[in-house]
């Protein structure tokens, strides 16, 4: 009798629905829709959802190495050093070679020079712990990628050493900064305001942050214990300079006598004897118009120089700076604070500092370089004035057969070296990853000297290449070095140039 009522019960029911929108609360209860067993989950890691994994590992980093990749690698001897000795001039006291009758010339003087470059270590550590790679198989090898990621790193690391690695090269103490207050331009308090100044290496920029600080004196410890004390970069400080602003508008304009090597400048300003952090350039000057943003005292530099790296080579920039090297070395006028000195259009096509540096490589040693490095600020800014002088001569559009469409673009890839033997040589610009704005680089892959005995005009020299350890298990994760032993040769350091302290514009 029950069952009968109950099925009599769901027919009613039925009829009644049929009539009725699917929303009509009684044809949801009789069907079940009002709730559901499954649904879709709001996360991604939660309920009966498959996981989109796709398998591998992605490496979304930068490894851009282009002097590591173009300069060769040879094999070193053994010894400490790679040594060279070279005859760099000859007639060095202007001999006249006329001769009388049966007589003999006059004796021929000749310069010669002895170099050397010390083989360094360079190296960097990765691991693996057990769990880690448990919890990857199926997904990736992260033991392999372990040891990838330590080689990029390490050739990452040596890409910088050959630009500027900095091992003899100490900056010194930074010259005390000369100050000039205004009523206007900024927002300081009235307040008398402590200036310090520091200057910076390669190094020195590359790892330095308004955040993060400036890397004075570094101790590191190393994956076996041991620990290794160098230099970070950084000049010894400034002796403090003082200047008063009055109101609540205002500035000052604080610069520093350029320091030959440096290649930027941290600026530390607040009371007396709590300067912290507020700016780093890459020229000699600024305009301070606020209050300090960074943490970083002045006075946790200490007062030593730590500009140079005793675990480092000497790069191509420091090369360059080495007094007696040889090498041009163009250093731009402080200029304007705050704007220094740009690059100077010479209105045909050609920059006058540029032009300056490559005739006085060829006055004083018949070269000619085949490249300029920048950042990208100089290779915009080298664009632009190269073609401030020929803009309608010098567009170049590119146009697709779709209607309306076309393409514009000027980015200037060579300059013109007005002084060759050729009459006229091809210098290629190329932006470098690490290479800080208001700096350019020349460089020269071969000597126009017959004879000269030289293959490489520079090279990597190795007493020992790459090599990888998987170090002996001492705890429960797999431990990997790779290293390299070498020294960054180049045999004639004129072939270098440098112009420094450039002002953005």
């Amino acid at each position: 009798m029950t069952m009968h009522t109950d099925a009599q019960d769901v027919l009613d029911r039925l009829k009644t629905a049929q009539s009725k929108p699917l929303g009509d609360p009684r044809f949801k209860s009789l069907i079940g829709l009002e709730k559901s067993t499954f649904s879709q989950s709001q996360s991604a890691t939660s309920g009966l959802t498959f996981y989109d994994l796709e398998l591998g590992a992605k490496f979304l980093y930068p490894v851009l190495t282009p002097l590591r990749n173009m300069i060769p690698r040879v094999s070193g001897k053994g010894g400490i050093q790679a040594a060279w000795r070279a005859i760099t001039k000859i007639n060095t006291t202007g001999l006249r070679f006329g001769v009388s009758s049966a007589n003999r010339g006059g004796v021929l003087a000749v310069a010669t020079q002895d170099y050397t470059a010390s083989y360094k270590g360079i190296g960097v550590e990765t691991s693996v712990d057990f769990e880690a790679q448990f919890a990857g198989q199926e997904f990736d090898d992260v033991r392999a990628i372990g040891a990838k990621t330590g080689l990029e790193a390490l050739m990452l690391g040596e890409e910088a050493m050959i630009l500027g690695g900095c091992a003899s090269g100490a900056l010194g103490v930074t010259p005390t900064p000369s100050l000039a207050a205004s009523t206007s331009g900024g927002s300081l308090a009235a307040q008398t305001w402590s200036v310090i100044c520091a200057a910076l290496t390669l190094d020195g920029m590359m790892n330095g942050s308004i955040q993060g600080g400036v890397q004075g004196q570094i101790t590191r410890t190393n994956a076996d214990g041991s620990s290794d004390t160098f230099g970070g970069g950084v000049a010894a400080k400034s002796a403090s300079a003082t200047a008063a602003t009055t109101g609540a508008t205002g500035s000052i304009s604080a610069s520093v006598m350029p320091v030959p090597g440096a290649l930027g400048y941290a600026w530390f300003w607040g009371a007396a004897g709590a300067e912290v952090l507020g700016a780093i350039t890459t020229i000699n000057s600024l305009v301070i118009s606020a209050a300090a943003a960074g943490s970083q005292t002045a006075a946790s530099l200490g007062s030593n120089d730590n500009s140079a790296n005793v675990l480092a080579f000497d790069g191509l920039i420091y090369q360059a700076f080495k007094p007696g090297s040889g090498a041009s070395v163009y250093t731009m006028s402080p200029g304007t604070a705050g704007t220094g000195s740009p690059l100077t259009a010479d209105g045909s096509g050609g920059i006058i500092e540029i032009d300056t540096v490559l005739k006085s490589m060829w006055d004083n040693y018949r070269l000619s370089p085949d490249t300029m490095w920048v950042s990208s600020q100089e290779a915009l800014n080298i664009s632009k004035k190269i073609l401030a002088a020929s803009q309608s001569s010098a567009q170049r559009f590119v146009f697709e057969t779709a209607q309306d469409l076309v393409g514009g673009g000027i980015m200037v890839r060579t300059y013109l070296n007005r002084f060759s033997m050729q009459g006229g040589g091809v210098v290629d610009i190329k932006v470098h990853p690490n290479m800080p704005a208001g700096t350019i680089l020349f460089t020269t892959k071969g000597l126009p000297y017959p004879l000269a005995g030289v293959g490489n005009v520079m090279q990597i020299r190795t007493r020992q290449d790459y090599y990888q350890i998987e170090w002996p298990l001492r705890t429960r994760k797999y431990e990997y070095g790779v290293y390299a032993d070498e020294v960054l040769q180049h045999y004639f350091p004129p072939a270098l140039a440098l112009i420094t302290n450039i002002g953005n514009g």
